[in-house]
């Protein structure tokens, strides 16, 4: 089943067509890798599909719900969460709080029982609090609830991206070049970490990435951007051995 269609989606900038008629089907509990050279416009796709950009044509639906143009909160309540290239943490904030921000997504009590600190803010807030360590338990990093982000080494800051993305209970996680900056030794526990993701999560990802030996190891299936334009679709040992996507990142 498709938890993701998207039809012939196309957005210019003035006269620069970045993304041109891109399609693509995601199904259900399925792991796809968007790749292609610098500028080929993967990032922008991101953004189309998570209402940071309005396209100008085309049609996005999750699971039989057409998303199309409408804004990033409604989205993300729709259920598409990402993560960002450059980590977005806040930062000042403690590991717990952070994950407990996704959470809010979702929140049970109105302003005014917040602001009033009712009886249902206490409860909603201590549930919440017990949610939040949970799901850190899952990463490892409940022994760092009370520590501020910004203490966090660059590995555990982005499994502290992704646990708050999975608080806002997405049906698709969208992961932004998620080895960026990373060394071989992180860039294998992150490999762990997705796979650990999908299965434990039953999440459906799809996830941008220059690093070829994370996509060739965990994406069963691969789109290949180029100026825009899909290039080639398929399994990713078929996609990695296409003479056009060979071209297309080290030229003739």
């Amino acid at each position: 089943m498709a938890i993701l269609e998207v039809k012939n989606l196309s957005i210019s900038f003035g006269g620069l067509r970045a993304v041109d008629d891109f399609n693509i089907t995601i199904e259900k509990g399925r792991l796809y890798g968007l790749i292609g050279p610098n500028g080929a416009g993967k990032t922008t796709v991101f953004n189309l599909l998570t209402g940071v950009y309005k396209p100008s044509e085309g049609i996005i639906t999750l699971d039989g719900q057409n998303i199309t143009g409408k804004k990033t909160i409604d989205i993300n309540r729709a259920g598409i969460a990402r993560t960002f290239q450059n980590i977005r943490l806040f930062k000042e904030l403690t590991v717990l709080d952070n994950v407990k921000v996704g959470l809010h997504n979702h929140k049970q009590y109105g302003t005014l029982t917040g602001i009033l600190r009712l009886p249902k803010f206490h409860k909603t807030e201590k549930a919440m609090n017990q949610e939040a360590l949970e799901l850190l338990k899952v990463f490892g990093l409940e022994n760092e609830a009370d520590t501020l982000a910004s203490n966090l080494p660059y590995g555990k800051q982005r499994k502290l991206e992704i646990a708050r993305a999975l608080a806002t209970k997405p049906k698709l996680l969208l992961l932004d070049e998620p080895a960026a900056g990373m060394n071989p030794n992180e860039t294998q526990e992150l490999m762990d970490t997705i796979r650990f993701v999908r299965k434990h999560f039953d999440m459906t990802i799809l996830l941008i990435e220059h690093d070829m030996k994370l996509v060739s190891g965990i994406c069963e299936e691969l789109t290949v951007l180029n100026f825009g334009h899909v290039l080639c679709q398929g399994k990713t040992t078929d996609v990695l051995n296409n003479p056009e996507v060979i071209k297309a990142y080290l030229g003739e």
